[in-house]
């Protein structure tokens, strides 16, 4: 049977390549990237492309969004260089600085119109809401509220679905899941602050290299 389609909100880092290697087994893919100035803006979307080019999605099914009011908005460490980005924390229970303001709203809105107008029926989104430093737009609650407004706000015919297919694994767990389904786990990048070695000290890297640890599995990736 003829796969249907879905979009995969892909940044690059280890948790959306993961969710790409889940979505490519039961949907074609089309992929999504999204450029908001953040710090590893540039590393990011090589890891995208990279991806994208190991799973063979042709360029038609890639989009790149260039959009900076994320940026202009600020309030974020990821936007704001003003901003000081935190050292890890893992036992942190406050929002980090890193949290960008409703970023995974204005990143599905988008996602949205683009399946409306290439029939997707799914977006995949790689949201982890116990190892997501607190985002509360990484919370199944909240994706579950968006599908409602996806429902209200598209044309009478359209059914899209949203899937978080490791919103609730562990860090170890998506290691592994995803070295089971054969994902480029070596092409994702994870730090906030570096694009040439990952840092080591940021949350991103810290909930990787936990990930990976606990995983019984050496990261791929190089660390200054």
């Amino acid at each position: 049977m003829e796969k249907q389609l879905a979009i995969v909100l892909l940044s690059g880092g280890m948790d959306s390549c993961v969710t790409t290697a889940i979505a490519t087994r039961t949907h074609t893919l089309a992929l999504m990237h999204v450029n908001y100035r953040q710090r590893t803006q540039a590393r990011e979307l090589q890891a995208f492309s990279d991806i994208a080019d190991y799973y063979g999605v042709p360029a038609d099914r890639r989009l790149v969004v260039d959009i900076d009011h994320l940026y202009r908005i600020g309030g974020s460490s990821l936007t704001d260089t003003s901003l000081d980005l935190p050292a890890a924390d893992l036992d942190r229970r406050e929002i980090p600085s890193s949290y960008v303001p409703f970023r995974n709203a204005n990143m599905l809105a988008m996602a949205v119109s683009w399946a409306e107008v290439i029939g997707a029926e799914k977006i995949f989104i790689g949201a982890v809401e116990e190892d997501s430093s607190g985002y509360p737009d990484c919370r199944q609650i909240f994706f579950d509220a968006f599908s409602r407004v996806i429902e209200l706000g598209t044309r009478p015919e359209t059914h899209i679905s949203i899937a978080t297919p490791i919103i609730r694994l562990k860090k170890y767990e998506i290691v592994r899941r995803g070295i089971e389904l054969g994902a480029p786990l070596n092409l994702s990048w994870s730090c906030y602050q570096s694009e040439s070695k990952a840092c080591g000290r940021c949350d991103s890297c810290a909930l990787r290299l936990r990930g990976f640890k606990e995983a019984g599995v050496e990261d791929p990736i190089e660390y200054e």
